[in-house]
């Protein structure tokens, strides 16, 4: 016993022995040295007269252009901006079109544009298609319009097919009489009886990409569209007579069908400019200096954009009690306060402006006052405060009246709902970017002019919550004039992204290295024994 004793101890030294001696090296050699040059040679025996002598101008510069294509092979990609083909611009057009910010989409083979309403409220994208009952796409039907709109048709594009019943996004395909149908689809909406049906078709996006090269390309992004062959209520009055473009969270938005694809980060951003006109662009996650604020769960799922504001401030008194919950939704035009919120919001805004109450309302606005160009000075801002003190500060909370004879007076452009939910609407939007950041669970916000982002200048990631600027409690001096239009009443309206492929066998691959090292020393080191 004792000798089988020394000869696993024996062994047992000699197997730690052979592994400790055991090294594995490998000599480096610069690519552009005279050892690698000796490596090159060609067929003919000779050395290639393009390689650059060491130290050489020629040498740097091709040292130079490697390193910056290897930067973009890593960084390009995943840092770019997507915006729609026709343009980055979002526009307004008034009453005739319900208040609503639209921009200009291509789908299909051939291309076809569609003058589509931005809906932050709902998921999916919808034009009218093979129609049966929908809006006039005339454009002599619309005064505000300079180009007839568009009516979609599968069996007219070359890249569509239909959705079968079978796939994943097709809620109704258990009504599908079989897996191979085309799936059905049914799009209820807030405003009373408004909805758009048909049937799903997978198709291709026409977007312009740009990045931090400044260099931009043709992406043909396939989407899932709904093909809406008959629409009711709102749709058939002026609301997006040409189609909805659906920026929500779930997984049928453009947003994250692009994010899906690897194409862009899991991020877009809206701006709404005071001129009604505006930019939309996919993967901005917006700048460093934004404020943010967390995007939270509604019924335990990340299925809209909930955020909870924790205090409501007129001019520089913040009132207590008037937290609450609200979704932030491009798809309707005024902004909505749970009632008790409301109630307070109300009556302080009543005392801070230094106005005659107005005979004369406007359904269903309560809070209207007569006052002329230069009473306008007198309007409190209204400030939203979130977590950490970041503050989200409204300069234009009202409806401005006009008359013959020009301004007639204001309306403050809130309303009251049931329920503990709020809605902060397309009116309280004006005048900033907005990131809705799905990847980072979070809304940010920054004043902005609704600059065009496409020139190719670099997105820079949105700080850690440590970073986050902290920002005083509003006081009279930042009230301002407000000189922008708010809008009548409209209504249109998680977890991680997943590691890429390429990381996923990255960990994998460094896994394998590391198990199976250990056995190569060993069958080694037996090897050598048994020898």
């Amino acid at each position: 016993m004792a000798s089988r004793f020394l000869l696993f101890l024996l062994v047992a030294f000699m197997l730690v022995g052979c592994s400790l001696a055991l090294t594995f090296s490998s000599k480096l050699i610069h690519r552009f040295s005279e050892e690698a040059m000796a490596l090159r040679v060609r067929r003919n025996g000779e050395f290639s007269s393009s390689w650059p002598r060491r130290g050489s101008v020629d040498y740097y510069q091709l040292l130079a252009n490697n390193d910056l294509q290897r930067q973009r092979m890593k960084l390009g990609p995943r840092h770019q901006l997507l915006f729609p083909a026709e343009g980055s611009t979002t526009m307004a057009f008034g009453d005739e079109l319900a208040w609503l910010h639209y921009t200009w989409i291509d789908v299909g083979t051939p291309n076809v544009s569609f003058l589509v309403a931005l809906d932050t409220g709902s998921d999916l994208l919808w034009v009218p298609c093979d129609c049966i009952q929908c809006a006039p796409l005339s454009a002599s039907y619309y005064s505000v319009l300079d180009k007839d709109m568009s009516e979609y048709s599968p069996s007219r594009s070359s890249t569509s097919k239909h959705l079968p019943c079978s796939h994943e996004f097709c809620e109704l395909g258990l009504k599908c009489n079989s897996p191979t149908d085309p799936c059905p689809y049914i799009a209820n909406y807030l405003s009373e009886n408004t909805s758009s049906s048909g049937s799903l078709v997978e198709d291709v996006l026409h977007l312009l990409s740009s990045n931090s090269n400044a260099s931009k390309s043709l992406v043909k992004a396939p989407v899932i569209v709904g093909c809406g062959r008959k629409q009711s209520g709102g749709y058939l009055d002026g609301v997006a007579p040409d189609g909805l473009l659906g920026l929500g969270f779930g997984d049928i938005s453009v947003p994250s069908l692009l994010a899906k694809s690897g194409l862009v980060r899991n991020s877009f951003s809206i701006c709404f400019n005071e001129n009604d006109s505006g930019r939309i662009f996919f993967g901005d996650q917006g700048l460093a200096t934004q404020q943010s604020t967390p995007l939270l769960p509604f019924d335990g799922k990340y299925n809209t954009y909930i955020v909870r504001v924790e205090d409501c401030c007129i001019g520089s008194s913040c009132l207590k009690q008037t937290g609450f919950q609200a979704q932030v939704d491009s798809g309707t035009s005024f902004t909505f306060l749970p009632d008790q919120v409301f109630e307070k919001v109300a009556a302080e805004f009543d005392r801070g402006v230094n106005a005659t109450k107005s005979s004369h309302k406007i359904t269903p606005l309560d809070y209207c006052y007569e006052a002329s160009s230069q009473d306008l000075q007198n309007i409190p801002v209204v400030t939203l405060m979130f977590a950490q003190n970041n503050s989200f500060v409204v300069h234009n909370p009202v409806l401005l009246i006009n008359g013959n004879q020009g301004l007639e007076g204001f309306c403050l452009a809130i309303m009251p709902v049931e329920g503990n939910l709020g809605t902060i609407g397309q009116n309280f939007m004006t005048g900033y970017r907005l990131v809705f950041d799905k990847e980072n669970l979070k809304l940010g916000w920054s004043r902005s002019s609704c600059q065009d982002l496409s020139a190719g200048q670099s997105v820079p990631l949105a700080p850690p919550p440590h970073d986050r600027p902290q920002n005083p409690l509003p006081t009279n001096q930042q009230q301002r004039t407000p000189d922008g239009k708010a809008v009548p009443p409209a209504v249109a309206s998680r977890t991680p992204s997943k590691p890429s492929a390429a990381s996923s066998l990255h960990i994998t691959t460094h896994f394998l290295t590391a198990r199976l090292l250990p056995i190569m020393l060993l069958q080694l080191c037996l090897f050598a024994l048994a020898t």
